[in-house]
């Protein structure tokens, strides 16, 4: 019987992030999965043969090219240069195996169309989504948020940052609404309304990281890997074994164990490994987790760019709730051939939303007409699958589902609030903090 400090289940982004900082912290870690690939529900696919036997659809067609060089997301994500995966990335020093380039492009959807979303005082300056009084007020808000310095009172221009709403602060620098609908959905990256009633505190810490991650490359604030997000499992697994960690691919789980209520082993194909703690993603323990919604998406590819994106290969569009009556934002992410994700002039839009109603397909279908005419499309629906409990008292840690959003903010807010829990200690990302006991006063 092999005895394990940690077992994690799964080789998805969230759970290959934790098992390389935990073996990088020392602990001896055992990795399973049920799958022979990485990156579980959030797996790239390829060669696009596999993708059309996924989804039980005929093809493909010769037009395609060649599968071998598609590699298609099943849940696409942009991440913002400046923040937390980059910092997990950096940190964690996996950046020696993966590359990544510049998205070409963020946008928002108003009024039937898609403009540009300006991040700098230089976008203000050319931006078609307001008139000139409001580019006026916005970059005020903008100086304001560059400014911002928590430890720095005089920067609060006379607004407490843990008393004054956010909804207040857009009051005091008179944004219409419509400014405030696309700061708030496609600059802050808030998926719901209910943070114009928070502290601004959280919000204007959003709008200075879209600015600085902006600043960082001036096209767009978003980074994506190079041959897809099935790059991020597999570089954090290539890493996690290097500090000891054990793979175990293609492997069914046929039994948790518990012991007074605490996780005690893993039992695989008769084989009992032990361990004093267990990670996983949802799909391992249908017993200890809960639906809270469900997410339509729709992988569209294309041989075209997305209209008025001015050409662009890659990108991101937010269309914010209110625009089509809703109450959850519709996203479009776009890749091409430019990330080795396709053949050269071909592109893969995936179209994403919580489900509203009983027929998801209707509710994303005003959008899948800003991607006519779409070559081939590939439609899911899944639940959003949460934890009942975070997992203290039975030592077994579940990972929440991907959410709608095409963006990496509330994974990581996942990935850090598991390792809290896990280890007692906050995530830090000083190199300093790698080695550092979960069990020091410091802590």
């Amino acid at each position: 019987m092999q005895e394990y400090d940690v077992i994690v289940l799964g080789t998805g982004l969230k759970e290959c992030v934790l098992s390389t900082l935990l073996s990088q912290s020392g602990k001896k870690v055992l990795h399973i999965d049920k799958n022979p690939y990485y990156g579980g529900e959030s797996a790239s696919i390829s060669p696009l043969e596999q993708l059309f036997k996924l989804f039980q659809t005929p093809g493909p067609f010769k037009s395609l090219g060649h599968g071998k060089e598609w590699n298609i997301d099943l849940i696409p994500k942009v991440f913002l240069a400046k923040g937390d995966l980059v910092k997990i990335l950096v940190h964690t020093e996996v950046t020696r195996y993966l590359d990544f380039k510049v998205i070409e492009g963020s946008y928002v959807y108003k009024a039937g169309k898609v403009h540009k979303v300006p991040g700098t005082e230089e976008d203000v300056h050319s931006s078609d989504l307001m008139g000139m009084f409001d580019k006026r007020r916005f970059r005020k808000l903008l100086q304001f948020a560059q400014n911002f310095d928590v430890r720095n009172p005089r920067t609060y221009h006379d607004m407490d940052p843990h008393e004054t709403t956010t909804r207040d602060l857009f009051c005091h620098f008179d944004l219409g609404l419509d400014v405030q609908e696309f700061i708030g959905h496609a600059v802050a990256l808030y998926s719901k309304e209910s943070y114009l009633d928070r502290p601004y505190l959280e919000t204007i810490r959003r709008i200075k990281l879209y600015s600085e991650s902006v600043s960082h490359h001036t096209s767009s604030p978003y980074l994506y890997p190079v041959y897809g997000l099935g790059e991020l499992p597999q570089g954090f697994a290539r890493l996690s074994a290097e500090y000891g960690g054990t793979f175990l691919m293609n492997r069914a789980v046929d039994e948790i164990v518990m012991d007074g209520g605490k996780v005690k082993a893993v039992k695989s194909q008769g084989k009992l490994f032990c361990c004093k703690q267990l990670i996983c993603d949802p799909s391992y323990v249908p017993n200890r987790v809960r639906k809270a919604g469900r997410v339509i998406r729709v992988i569209c590819l294309l041989n075209h760019p997305v209209k008025n994106t001015h050409e662009a290969n890659s990108c991101q569009i937010i269309i914010p709730q209110t625009q089509f009556n809703r109450k959850s934002d519709i996203f479009i992410s776009l890749v091409s051939y430019t990330h080795s994700v396709a053949p050269d002039g071909l592109y893969i839009a995936t179209v994403s939303t919580t489900v509203e109603t009983n027929n998801p397909k209707k509710e994303i279908q005003p959008v899948l007409e800003l991607l006519e005419p779409i070559v081939q499309k590939f439609v899911s629906v899944s639940d959003i699958l949460v934890p009942n409990e975070d997992g203290k008292r039975s030592q077994v840690f579940v990972s929440s589902s991907y959410d709608a959003t095409n963006h990496f903010v509330s994974e990581c807010e996942d990935i850090k609030g598991l390792y809290q829990r896990i280890t007692g200690a906050e995530l830090c990302w000083g190199r300093s903090q790698r080695h550092k006991s979960s069990n020091s006063d410091e802590d």
